[in-house]
């Protein structure tokens, strides 16, 4: 640590010295002039008391979480989201008073669940980690789900876990049972990595190693519990402590050779098909999956886990995905998280299934699913056998296929590829045209219908440089935006765990909010009341999102798996409301957000009224606060 870093310090803990002493005199006072308001009888007043002192030993002036918050700041992190707690109160206090809160900002959240979903939002689209900070067990707990959807998605994710390790210094009570012999254990089947620092040395190699972890594909949570008395105790031989340097891996590429067999058999199909997922990070990922795209003449299907190909290209077949799958030869599948329900199709509740594809059809996939995996949870999805299987990120190993198609394509083949982009150009239009047709039906519907819901959103944020943060909600947005930028559409949240939209939505509303970008969502009623409170922490932090809600008053898909079971089993499917429905009464989220002090109207039951709120919302955004609109909708 720098000099002047230390005598800040020390100035700090000396104004701090002084305020306790202080105080400790003040009430010292106050407890004597109490009891001489009212002597025994016959007694003399009391002497004037000498004003009391602390020892000066009572003052740690240096404690090791000072030396946590540097390393913090070291990694890069800007925010720690957090739920303030006694494990990490040391650590809290060094970043708010040490490091005069910046880099990291701390955040605060009413949820842990909210806090970790609000850092998973964040890495989508800012490309690097946010910090959380939990509490001891009962904070993992909340806070697991959250992390659990995050691993799912594949996201990275710096997560801080506050224990009592040594049962002789631990209070009684409380922090017994909101300690653990180890705590990681929780979720240790769901983060890449963790450790439990014993030494600040420790943890300081430890937290840039996780740093490395969970910013090198494939990218997950990472876990560093940090111990009370660690963070508490002064900082003993502070000379001998230093943090390494931070450092980035190369992201792994596929083998040179097996893209070499991979691009012989893309430029001898007739029909290929290109499906990607969470493919690729960034602008320029994007920019080569259209190289890849034109350079074959392939239709491409965004499934999107990302944004990863412009919805206003030519070769953008996403939403004709069985048709293209039936007819292929050869299917380059990009990171795809379900490949084989991508590539089967499944009878529910029969659970009877056959392949979509045709017996010989090539299956090629390129991704990092097969290089880190779990065995308890089942996020890996059901195995699908490859005839060219490629380990590798996508978007550091797309510039080498690229080549190695140029280079095995002849000037016949160029012609042939030229003549098939021509035709999925028409199947393109085609496709765009029967969207705004079946956006149109029931365009005066009241509920409202998903369709006009997306289509009045678009009409009023086209102008603006707009991400729509969470882009599985409804969609339409998909079917109709002309999105061509990477953090245009972030995607979902990996894991389908409710109560982590909302946050999700909020956390990269934070991201995008110093870059001139205006984040909207299209929120759901049933997640939003997971953890309403993270409406407060929109308000508190000023962070600037346009929240449409799409209230159905019900768990849609919940209905329809209930209907489902009846039919089956011959039984009422009138019933199946019970249990599934939001009403009775009805949740007015224009009051609630208002109450939390986020900008709100609603609830609107009349299209015709969408348009102007939407604008009226939108001002609000612009002007760096949150708004709330609340839709009454058709359930899908």
């Amino acid at each position: 640590m720098s000099q002047d870093r230390n005598d800040a310090k020390l100035d700090r803990r000396s104004f701090l010295k002084g305020a306790a002493v202080a105080g400790a005199a003040v009430a010292a006072g106050t407890r004597i002039a109490a009891a001489a308001d009212s002597p025994a009888e016959g007694a003399k007043p009391a002497a004037k008391p000498a004003a009391a002192k602390l020892p000066s030993e009572t003052f740690i002036t240096r404690p090791g979480s000072d030396f946590m918050a540097d390393v913090l700041k070291a990694i890069g992190l800007q925010y720690v989201a957090i739920n303030p707690a006694a494990g990490f109160r040391s650590l809290h206090e060094s970043i708010i008073n040490y490091s005069g809160n910046k880099n990291p900002e701390i955040i605060t959240c009413l949820h842990e669940e909210s806090a970790t979903a609000m850092a998973h939002g964040y890495a989508k689209a800012s490309g690097k980690p946010m910090g959380v900070m939990v509490h001891g067990t009962v904070g993992l707990q909340h806070a697991s789900m959250a992390v659990y959807n995050a691993w799912c998605d594949r996201v990275p994710m710096m997560i801080f876990g506050g224990n009592g390790i040594d049962a002789n210094t631990r209070r009684p009570g409380v922090e017994w049972f909101h300690s653990a012999q180890d705590p990681a254990a929780l979720v240790r089947e769901f983060v890449k990595w963790d450790d439990q620092p014993a030494s600040l040395q420790h943890f300081a190699e430890s937290t840039v190693r996780a740093y490395k972890y969970t910013m090198t594909a494939p990218m997950e949570p990472v876990m560093i519990s940090i111990d009370m008395d660690l963070q508490e105790e002064e900082i003993e031989h502070a000379e001998k402590l230093r943090i390494p340097k931070v450092t980035r891996l190369s992201q792994p590429q596929g083998d040179t050779s097996a893209l070499r067999d991979a691009a012989k058999l893309l430029v001898a199909a007739q029909k290929p098909v290109i499906i990607a997922d969470r493919a690729v990070r960034s602008q320029n990922g994007v920019k080569l999956m259209v190289e890849l795209a034109e350079a074959l003449g392939a239709p491409v299907v965004d499934l999107g886990g990302r944004m990863n190909f412009p919805t206003t290209h030519d070769l953008e077949l996403s939403f004709m995905r069985p048709t293209l799958v039936r007819e292929a030869d050869v299917i380059l599948l990009l990171e795809v998280s379900d490949p084989w329900g991508t590539l089967n199709s499944f009878a529910d509740p029969y659970k009877t299934y056959r392949p979509v594809t045709k017996p010989d059809a090539k299956i090629i996939t390129i991704s990092m699913q097969d290089v880190y995996l779990k065995s308890n949870y089942q996020d890996n999805q059901r195995f699908m056998p490859a005839d060219l299987g490629i380990g590798g990120d996508v978007e550091a190993t797309l510039p080498d296929l690229i080549d190695a198609v140029k280079r095995a394509t002849t000037s016949e083949r160029k012609t042939a590829f030229a003549e098939r982009a021509r035709t999925v150009a028409k199947m393109h239009r085609e496709m765009k045209q029967r969207d705004k047709e079946a956006a149109a039906l029931g365009w005066d519907a009241a509920p409202v219908s998903t369709g006009r819901l997306a289509a009045e959103m678009w009409d009023v944020i086209q102008n603006e440089k707009w991400s729509l943060v969470v882009s599985d909600r409804v969609q339409w947005a998909r079917r109709l935006w002309p999105a061509t930028e990477h953090y245009q559409m972030l995607g979902g949240n990996g894991g389908y765990g409710l109560g982590g939209y909302a946050p999700i939505a909020m956390g990269a509303a934070l991201a995008n909010k110093d870059k001139g970008i205006i984040s909207v969502t299209f929120s759901t009623d049933g997640d939003t009341l997971y953890a309403p409170g993270v409406l407060w922490t929109a308000a508190h932090h000023k962070i600037p999102l346009l929240m449409l809600m799409h209230n159905n008053r019900c768990y849609h898909q919940e209905i329809m798996h209930v209907q489902r079971m009846a039919a089956i089993h011959n039984r009422p499917q009138a019933t199946a409301r019970i249990g599934t429905e939001i009403t009775d009464p009805n949740v007015d989220f224009a009051k609630l957000a208002q109450g939390m002090g986020v900008w709100a109207e609603g609830p609107i039951t009349d299209p015709a009224k969408l348009g102007p709120v939407l604008k009226r919302a939108l001002a609000v955004v612009k002007s760096g606060a949150p708004a709330l609109i609340d839709v009454v909708c058709q359930g899908r």
